[in-house]
């Protein structure tokens, strides 16, 4: 939990690296978030299925856009791959494909272009 409320605190920020642990911590508990939030919608009936979601999980997936985008450019950027690549996803499922196999490989070592490594720093971190 601590990663997805980690992601949570940058909501907006698309600059630094973000390491897999966050940004997969992060998919997970949206998933679940959602998941629990369609099974609310469905027993409360507030779940449209014309439009193929309910009240709550809408509004959900609408505050859960940005800090999504953002976590998936930091993600990208701990690859030292260019944030825009994550405008391949519009492209159905070739553009998936390549975007989940960049977010599962491991970050670049060291400092790139976008920072220092979030894996190092949090090392660092907990040694001290």
């Amino acid at each position: 939990m601590e990663w997805f409320t980690e992601a949570l605190n940058k909501y907006a920020v698309f600059s630094g690296r973000s390491r897999r642990k966050e940004y997969w911590y992060f998919v997970l508990f949206t998933v679940l978030i959602s998941v629990a939030l369609s099974i609310i919608d469905g027993i409360t009936g507030t779940y449209e299925s014309s439009a193929g979601v309910g009240l709550l999980g809408g509004i959900f997936s609408l505050a859960i856009l940005i800090p999504g985008i953002a976590v998936s450019v930091r993600r990208l950027h701990d690859i030292d791959r260019s944030g825009w690549w994550v405008l391949i996803g519009l492209v159905p499922l070739i553009g998936w494909v390549v975007l989940l196999v960049f977010h599962v490989q491991d970050s670049t070592p060291g400092t790139n272009r976008y920072g220092s490594n979030p894996k190092f720093a949090s090392r660092t971190l907990a040694v001290h």
